[in-house]
């Protein structure tokens, strides 16, 4: 666990993005971001490289455009030298040198293209940069966790990693049971036996630290937020808001940011109940004396 929290409080807390566009695609890419991550344009691949090299950058993109120009051999190291790094092909325009410079870059281990030619490809450009940035929050949330939970059991903390890195998919408590090895029954019983919180609030408040995550971008509405987060309508959320909160999603907003939701969780499902937590298995009944070594009683004694 120790060394899972050194991991995480190691990383940088939020999204840069490393580009290598010409000037139009850079205007077009910064209007498409909205504020969503940070974009540091460069003219050098030995820039881009040193971004990544230094952990200023969490993902990269290479114009097809600027294919021709580039040194392919520092292409090739970003991509190889950095696979958790995301490098994206973006394509604005066609040239006639573009099948031979996308199908290249493809060589060069670039995985996602990015057709920006119709309005519809920056929004896929967003929706790829933003489940980048998603992650970021995953990874704070997780590593205060870890701290709170210090000595948790794996299985145990195994549902709070769940609860972070499943969603937006994980949604009801029947794909949490699923994803754990269990029936849903079991996993609600484990939970009131040891009198915690039902695994239904862990997962609903969950949902809304992405919510006010999400929240902190001007340019998402409701409905944005509801989309992204898979409720079924915004109408929906807003039901989740009012039912959870007590306040209509306008109110959330002015009320959370992803700071104060993940403390809100922390001091509602967490803080109380730590001493708790940190010995139970939703997943494994183990016996008491393996749970408090201080009951074990054994069954038979040798006596001389």
């Amino acid at each position: 666990m120790q060394k899972f929290v050194q991991k995480l409080v190691s990383q940088p807390s939020g999204l840069a993005v490393s580009t290598m566009l010409n000037p139009a695609e850079r205007a077009r890419v910064d209007a498409a971001s909205r504020g969503l991550y940070e974009l540091v344009h460069r003219d050098s691949l030995d820039d881009v490289l040193k971004d990544v090299r230094e952990r200023r950058a969490g993902a990269v993109v290479f114009s097809v455009a600027r294919y021709g120009i580039l040194p392919t051999s520092r292409i090739a190291t970003i991509v190889r030298e950095f696979p958790q790094v995301p490098a994206i092909a973006l394509l604005t325009s066609t040239e006639e040198h573009t099948p031979l410079a996308t199908l290249s870059l493809g060589h060069l281990g670039i995985r996602t293209l990015v057709d920006a030619r119709a309005p519809r490809g920056w929004t896929d450009l967003r929706d790829i940069l933003m489940a980048e940035r998603s992650s970021d929050l995953e990874r704070d949330v997780l590593a205060q966790l870890a701290l709170d939970l210090a000595g948790a059991s794996r299985d145990c903390w195994r549902f709070f990693e769940l609860l972070f890195s499943a969603s937006p998919r994980i949604v009801v408590v029947r794909q949490m049971a699923t994803q754990l090895g269990v029936l849903p029954s079991t996993l609600l019983s484990r939970f009131f036996r040891a009198d915690l919180p039902a695994p239904k609030r862990y997962l609903s408040l969950a949902r809304l630290i992405r919510a006010a995550k999400l929240f902190e971008n001007a340019g998402f509405s409701v409905a944005n937020v509801a989309n992204h987060l898979e409720y079924s309508s915004p109408q929906s959320f807003g039901r989740h808001v009012r039912t959870v909160m007590k306040m209509s999603p306008v109110q959330f907003r002015r009320s959370f940011d992803s700071e104060k939701m993940t403390m809100f969780f922390r001091e509602e499902l967490v803080l109380p109940y730590r001493d708790v937590l940190r010995t139970f298995s939703p997943v494994t009944v183990r016996p008491p004396w393996i749970r408090d070594p201080n009951n074990f009683r054994p069954r038979y004694q040798v006596t001389s």
